[in-house]
């Protein structure tokens, strides 16, 4: 006796039963017949009648073209016309019908409208002007942002509309403030483009990765970089995002990171104790008026990498797991004017200020301002520098009131540094995992985050 359908509302008898041999395929027909009872399983004799599955799901003739004497179900075929699943519409089938017939219409003149675009809107800047003449760049800016106001050809189909505009680019930001803020951590367009400007006529000739020059202006290779570090965003949603291929991506970003922190490098950025000292917030001046730079370690998640002498050489103890680590340094009012190489996350503190130069860099009477971990007073003794540093509680069971109040003083001002590290990790590339590309390129990275962070408002203020 054939057994009956086990499908709820069915009736019919005989069919196939569950291919209990693939179990992906056995899970998928017990989800498609919705049996409803709680931890419910197929017995040996359930079956599924042919009245759950069309034309498509059986196979078609024999290799030799003759006609199957008994249907057979393909492997993938899965139970998918039930009683609850009701057919559509005459208005979901018209509705349907309606959609096709504009994606068709688009997808037929996207290429040509696109091409039209680029003809008419691509207008060649010239850098020089476009740095130096600040007439011809504000009339630049205008034209640029007439063209991305300017709708391009529209297309209209029984009451539906679609616009099509030019690439993702830095002239969409010239009067919102806060677009280009989201996507540079800059302030203003203007900003934006003094930045640019900063790194000299040379960003107009450059030597790139791939040996092949992009077909993006200058300025929207300097946007993309300046996404990538502060969205850290894919190499493939950045080449959707500015029409171009994910090896442009990179040869872009390869190129700018290492030509921006060569062309900031070149910067001084350790200033005269005399003009830290006139920048120097009030109350800073008055408790530590010697203090040259404040110190601070910081760290960079990585990704693990496969060799296991890296692995032992990025791991940190500290953050329990593997990550590059830099000596960051800044002057009492802010500016950020020392960094140090990236480093494995096992280096200590002590072994990365032992390989730089702040040794030489200091003047005799100035002092510096570490915490804890940086345990370097005979690093600096003998070039007359003084740490102040707070007190270490080892081998004592208490402390006076004067240590109390000097360990007070250092932390409400060592706390400045926190912030500004704080600021140069807005950039989600520095919390993120790095990849082993960008492993390569952390030293590079971090000190262009960190040098970006002097381009933007001071948050020190100025009675700190």
């Amino acid at each position: 006796m054939p057994t009956e359908c086990c499908v709820p509302l069915c009736h019919e008898r005989g069919g196939h039963a569950f291919p209990k041999s693939n179990q992906t395929r056995y899970i998928a027909w017990k989800k498609a017949v919705r049996r409803g009872e709680k931890n419910w399983s197929p017995s040996k004799h359930a079956v599924v009648c042919k009245q759950h599955f069309d034309d498509d799901d059986y196979m078609g003739n024999t290799t030799s073209g003759t006609v199957r004497l008994q249907k057979r179900l393909k492997s993938t075929a899965i139970p998918h016309i039930f009683p609850w699943h009701d057919s559509p519409s005459e208005s979901q089938m018209s509705r349907r019908e309606r959609s096709f017939k504009r994606k068709l219409v688009l997808e037929l003149s996207e290429k040509e409208m696109m091409e039209t675009l680029e003809t008419d809107l691509s207008l060649p800047l010239d850098p020089v002007e476009e740095i130096f003449d600040n007439e011809q760049e504000d009339n630049s800016a205008d034209d640029s942002l007439l063209e991305t106001e300017t709708p391009g050809p529209v297309l209209k189909d029984q009451g539906s509309q679609c616009t099509l505009l030019r690439r993702f680019s830095a002239t969409f930001f010239v009067t919102d403030p806060k677009g280009i803020h989201y996507y540079t951590g800059l302030e203003t367009y203007d900003k934006f483009l003094f930045v640019l400007n900063t790194l000299g006529p040379a960003a107009y000739r450059l030597n790139y990765f791939h040996g092949v020059d992009p077909t993006l202006s200058v300025p929207d290779q300097f946007f993309l970089t300046l996404i990538k570090l502060r969205e850290h965003m894919t190499n493939f949603a950045l080449s959707r995002t500015f029409d171009v291929s994910e090896s442009a991506v990179t040869n872009i970003f390869v190129t700018w990171i290492n030509f921006m922190a060569l062309q900031w490098g070149q910067i001084n950025w350790w200033p005269h104790h005399d003009c830290i000292h006139y920048f120097s917030p009030s109350d800073f001046k008055a408790k530590f008026p010697t203090t040259r730079v404040i110190l601070d370690g910081t760290e960079v998640p990585v990704k693990k990498p496969k060799d296991p002498l890296l692995q032992q050489a990025t791991f940190s103890t500290y953050k329990n797991r593997n990550t590059a680590k830099v000596v960051v340094g800044t002057s009492p009012g802010g500016l950020v004017t020392y960094l140090s190489d990236a480093y494995g996350g096992s280096t200590s503190d002590r072994q990365i200020l032992e390989r730089s130069d702040l040794q030489n860099m200091c003047d005799p009477g100035d002092s510096i301002m570490v915490d804890k971990g940086f345990n370097i007073q005979d690093l600096f003794i003998s070039s007359n520098v003084s740490i102040n540093i707070p007190s270490f509680f080892k081998h004592k069971n208490r402390m006076s009131g004067a240590s109390i109040m000097k360990d007070r003083k250092i932390a409400s001002k060592r706390v400045h540094i926190e912030r500004i590290i704080g600021l140069g990790k807005t950039y989600k590339i520095l919390v993120s995992p790095l990849n082993s590309t960008e492993l390569s390129l952390a030293t590079e990275i971090i000190k262009v985050c960190f040098y970006l962070c002097n381009f933007r408002e001071c948050i020190v203020p100025k009675n700190a």
